[in-house]
């Protein structure tokens, strides 16, 4: 038997039900990405005192490009409003911020606040706050084995753990994902190999640090076996 670590050192969430609060509420859409923006701060903060690792939030994914033009605009825009406003809070908590994902296909401006935030906060030792964006984990396994080959590297696990977005991370140990879907969408399929999953009911915009803490609780009581008996 293989007990279960005592605390976990990477947790991702896929952060849905946005639009689904506010129209519960008879608000925009954007009104609940407003909100959820706010759940991120919470959420981060209040990782970062409990000293876990590697946050990693699916803020935006390849597929939600599909979405409808004047809501991927107030996207764009509050992404980069979002990492400006944050970028004292980075620094003031000692949190360290990191994207993944096909950043290229972003505005140069959008480019040039994500090179700079995690630029300024190279230094901070803390958690590191990855956000995933422009992110399918389908696309990043496939840039990744191009790159294996691009280096001439033999194609193994080990070089196309190396050559994906999230070389040097550890896997993920909790998975969780709120508003009640069950599913992963393409997040992270290579990391999550032996995450624990975690679906929560609530809407991303209701989810609290209570929340996270009660996840946590259930992971480190339960076993993980990793293929083994």
């Amino acid at each position: 038997m293989i007990d279960a670590l005592p605390f976990p050192q990477h947790i991702a969430i896929i952060m849905d039900g946005n639009g689904r609060w506010a129209k519960e509420r008879d608000l925009k859409r954007t009104a609940g990405h407003e909100e959820g923006a706010k759940v991120v701060r919470e959420i981060t903060i209040h990782a970062n005192n409990i000293g876990l690792k590697y946050l990693t939030l699916y803020a935006f994914s390849t597929e939600n490009w599909s979405r409808p033009k004047l809501e991927v605009e107030f996207l764009m825009k509050l992404l980069e409003r979002h990492l400006k406003d944050e970028l004292p809070m980075y620094l003031e908590n000692n949190v360290r911020f990191k994207a993944i994902g096909d950043l290229s296909k972003f505005s140069k401006s959008l480019q040039k606040t994500i090179k700079e935030t995690t630029q300024k906060t190279l230094h901070c030792s803390g958690l590191t706050q990855v956000l995933a964006l422009n992110y399918g984990s389908r696309d990043e396994m496939t840039r990744a084995v191009q790159a294996v080959v691009q280096k001439g590297m033999e194609i193994t696990q080990e070089s196309i753990a190396q050559n994906l977005d999230t070389q040097g991370m550890p896997d993920v140990d909790i998975l969780v994902r709120t508003s009640g879907e069950v599913r992963i969408s393409n997040f992270l399929l290579w990391q999550c190999a032996y995450a624990e999953m975690f679906f929560v009911q609530k809407f991303w915009p209701d989810f609290s640090k209570y929340d996270l803490d009660d996840i946590i609780d259930d992971f480190t009581k339960r076993e993980r076996r990793f293929g083994g008996i």
